[in-house]
């Protein structure tokens, strides 16, 4: 400590000041008189893009936060952080911009998909476990987003307003048990108001629980683009702007110092936390050595790894035995995401992996028919396109090749000779029937062979990244003899998202409705593959409906109605409506499962990885359904007015109809029997038994449901056991006793008597055991 503070009294007050708002997007600057080397922070949540938005290095995509979180296993958690530690380590980045651990408040959450779940305790444990993984090789981990930050809509200035007690039981307990349990090097503060206050001034929220109730003494940073003041900002407890190179701080906040708005020695402190991760990651004083022994992204290895991540917390939600498939039944797989498989979110959590395995791609014995429309918007096709980018002088500014078939007109920290303000992209277009298009905000012309279309396209979001991240498109469909090339001149009318649509067309709805249906009454098993895309599962935007898109609930009656025995596969990350349930023989919520997800969703059907996943958040019966529904701020707030009762905490207190499935809820592939069950101080202990025939994993949760009537029910421990075909054991849960205690007038009260459920979800309780207060 006392070397660091050495070192911030070398430096003027402009210097100090100048460190502490981000060199470029995604990097932070050196000062080599207090040996301090430049770092380099990464998107994360769901693979380390690196420093480029789009474009950059091949990097591994990971499964989603909700479908990992689904094992409910801390391993798991612990294992993904030491793979990104690693993805960090090839890139050379010093920070790792994840976990997330904002909470599954209402299901319409844009974001949630980056999120764990529903439950704090759980979403705590995990988060600890991932940011252990992570910091074990010397990678920043950076919790984010400090706090109430569940909705997308008006994400730049909504005002959440939450009161204490529901602020510290519910969405400040993951970063708590984080901090206490993980120490996290940095920390990330939210778009949003908190009760009138912007996340990134909050005094109370920073300072006076962060910093000094939890004693945690590491970096908290801006999210991007977040930070709305200079002095209020500094005083309020952030220590680092970003991004950069400008940005409010800089001289304004000297002259805040100067004129005495600002103690210097709050400066100080906000270096020193600096120094103190540079430190950590190995930026401080000599330059951090890399590994470079470190497996491809497409190598073998990480192709077994996250195939194994993304199966074993796959979650089977009913099942006749129909599951696992096997060989002696034929089986035909249906569905527009059968060959479009949805492999991850959209916004900062997405990265450029080598491959995304689709499940068609996955069982090519299997005979593939198509399904309705999915997507309601245009997107970028997987192809090679050339881009050129000129500035208003009429000069060519660059010249490239892009594998993605997207790309921006220029990021903010992107240094041309002049702003971007026309690009041109091209690319050949095979023969045949296809549809071709473009995205972006401005003025276009299309070429095509002879076609030739003039479009305007406007912004469609208020969000400071929203045309960025889900820009405008426009597409038609053409028929061509021969490859002919595709050309997309556009004037740029804002900051957004560019793309070419290039895609074989399409059949009509009813047209494959017919098919899917004919095909299903040849086949033992049909197999529909339905889901969400990043239309839906994405930064910046909020759901209006959990109803899956366009016709896909039709396609599965049609294909129930038609065959023998009829499989969901759900591609999506978070709750959808499934009025067709008890049409079908077996459901599985495969998430957004990675590069790999194919395989993994191929191993789950086939029983090769047995899909043990637990659900993280509750699956309403119907919109509206859930105890926390609205993300629309009323007048600009959004009014967290269920209080502690979120997510099953509400269901179980009749706050809204039952959900069509529970959290904690999920068959695997075994059968399991629950004897006695005991308590002996903070450890439940339970008889556990697989009866099925099959070696199985368990999830025993267990829940205290209070005395007292005003308190909800909550999880406060879970373990998992993995048991061959008759075996018994005796699996013992911890209590965590953080969950175990309500935030009065006067601070944290514990709570001493209740019943402890020992359960497979909420909706299976198998046992329990009395919780008393201790004997005086």
């Amino acid at each position: 400590m006392g070397d660091l503070e050495e070192r911030v009294a070398r430096l003027p007050v402009e210097r100090k000041v100048r460190l502490l708002t981000g060199a470029s997007m995604f990097t932070l600057r050196g000062d080599d008189e207090i040996g301090l080397r430049e770092m380099a922070f990464s998107d994360g949540p769901t693979g380390v893009r690196g420093l480029d938005f789009t474009g950059g290095p091949l990097t591994c995509l990971f499964p989603n936060a909700t479908l990992l979180a689904s094992s409910w296993r801390t391993e798991t958690a612990e294992e993904v952080g030491r793979l990104l530690a690693e993805e960090a380590e090839r890139q050379e980045i010093h920070v790792v911009l994840g976990p997330t651990v904002n909470l599954h408040r209402t299901p319409l959450g844009g974001r949630l998909f980056e999120a764990y779940s529903e439950d704090p305790l759980l979403t705590g444990h995990l988060a600890a476990a991932y940011v252990r993984g992570l910091q074990a090789q010397g990678i920043g981990a950076c919790v984010k987003h400090l706090v109430a930050n569940e909705a997308e809509t008006e994400r730049h200035t909504v005002d959440s307003v939450v009161d204490e007690r529901t602020l510290r039981e519910l969405y400040l307990l993951p970063f708590e048990i984080a901090v206490e349990d993980a120490d996290p090097w940095s920390v990330m503060a939210a778009y949003n108001d908190v009760n009138g206050v912007p996340a990134t001034e909050h005094q109370h929220v920073n300072n006076e629980v962060l910093k000094q109730e939890w004693g945690w003494d590491g970096l908290l940073m801006s999210d991007w683009f977040a930070t709305k003041s200079a002095g209020p900002a500094a005083n309020g407890g952030l220590d680092l702007v970003m991004p950069g190179p400008v940005g409010p701080w800089g001289p304004a906040l000297t002259a805040a110092v100067e004129s005495g708005e600002v103690a210097e020695a709050t400066v100080d402190d906000h270096l020193r936390r600096l120094l103190g991760l540079a430190q950590k990651v190995g930026a401080l004083d000599s330059t951090r050595t890399w590994r470079t022994d470190l497996p491809a992204p497409d190598s073998d290895v990480r192709r077994e790894q996250l195939t194994r991540l993304a199966a074993e917390g796959m979650t089977v939600l009913s099942n006749d035995g129909t599951l696992p498939l096997t060989p002696d039944r034929t089986a035909v797989l249906i569905g527009r995401p059968v060959r479009e498989t949805t492999c991850m979110g959209g916004g900062s959590a997405s990265v450029r992996a080598p491959h995304q395995v689709s499940i068609a791609d996955a069982m090519p014995e299997v005979t593939v028919v198509d399904g309705v429309a999915v997507r309601a918007r245009p997107r970028a096709g997987r192809t090679t396109m050339r881009v050129q980018r000129y500035g208003a002088s009429g000069a060519q500014l660059s010249d490239e090749v892009s594998a993605e078939a997207k790309t921006v007109g220029a990021m903010p920290d992107q240094e041309l000779a002049e702003p971007v303000t026309r690009v041109v992209m091209s690319t050949e277009v095979p023969a045949g029937a296809m549809r071709v298009g473009f995205l972006g905000v401005g003025t276009a012309t299309l070429s095509i062979g002879d076609e030739r279309h003039e479009v305007t396209l406007g912004s469609e979001s208020d969000d400071i990244g929203g045309d960025f991240l889900r820009p405008p498109g426009w597409q038609t469909d053409v028929v061509l003899d021969h490859p002919t090339e595709l050309a997309v001149d556009i004037t740029l009318g804002a900051w957004s998202g560019l793309g070419l649509v290039v895609e074989p067309t399409p059949p009509t709805d009813d047209e494959a409705i017919a098919a899917a249906a004919a095909a299903a009454a040849a086949a033992d098993v049909a197999v529909v593959v339905v889901g969400l895309t990043e239309e839906q599962e994405t930064e910046a935007f909020d759901k209006s409906t959990l109803a899956l898109p366009g016709r896909q609930d039709e396609l599965v009656s049609a294909v129930a109605a038609a065959a023998r025995r009829t499989v969901v596969v759900v591609n999506a990350a978070t709750p959808v409506l499934m009025p067709w349930r008890d049409e079908v023989a077996a459901i599985l919520w495969a998430g957004l499962p990675g590069q790999e997800g194919g395989h993994a969703v191929a191993a789950a059907l086939r029983g090769e990885v047995e899909p043990a996943g637990r659900l993280v958040t509750s699956f309403p019966v119907a919109d509206g359904a859930s105890p926390a529904w609205d993300v629309v701020p009323t007048d600009g707030r959004l009014s967290y007015d269920e209080g502690v009762f979120v997510g099953y905490r509400g269901y179980a207190a009749r706050k809204a109809p039952a959900p069509a499935y529970w959290f904690g809820h999920g068959l695997g592939y075994g059968e399991w029997e629950y004897g006695d069950a005991a308590l002996d101080g903070d450890t439940l202990t339970a008889d556990l038994t697989n009866v099925g025939a099959r070696p199985s994993r368990e999830v025993v949760q267990v829940y205290l449901q209070p005395d007292d009537t005003d308190e909800p029910i909550r999880l406060v421990g879970r373990t998992t056991a993995d048991l061959a075909p008759g075996e018994r054991r005796r699996v013992d849960v911890t209590l965590d006793r953080r969950a175990m205690r309500t935030w009065t007038d006067a601070g944290w009260r514990p709570i001493t008597s209740g019943t402890l459920h020992v359960a497979r979800g909420l909706g299976d309780l198998r046992g329990e055991v009395r919780l008393t207060p201790p004997s005086r």
